[in-house]
């Protein structure tokens, strides 16, 4: 009786032990760990949803994300600007995508 018990405790704290460490961590894509990295700082979401966006299609937001990487000084490649803007447009602007950008986030660069 008493290792049965004990058993069930110890499959008890288990349990508990497992709730505790909560849910597990998503992995985040590569534009979004650029963005959290070097935009989130002064681009917050309220950036995005001004009255006066400068970003009003696909090209006009690769272009922002290009113009601002360059301005900061990051040197991101193609794939890193790519990246970024496939980001901000599925999280916030969802506008049509080229078929050319529409590439897995996992895939090699062009």
């Amino acid at each position: 009786m008493a290792a049965t018990f004990k058993a069930h405790l110890a499959a008890l704290g288990v349990l508990f032990g497992a709730a505790a460490i909560g849910p597990a961590a998503y992995a985040q894509s590569r534009g979004e760990l650029l963005y959290s990295t070097h935009c989130i700082s002064c681009h917050t979401t309220e950036m995005h949803w001004r009255d006066k966006k400068v970003a009003t299609d696909w090209a006009s937001l690769r272009f922002q994300v290009r113009r601002w990487q360059d301005n900061a000084g990051l040197g991101w490649n193609e794939a890193d600007i790519r990246e970024v803007t496939r980001y901000l447009n599925e999280s916030i602007y969802r506008y049509a995508q080229p078929a050319d950008s529409v590439i897995s986030s996992t895939a090699a660069p062009p």
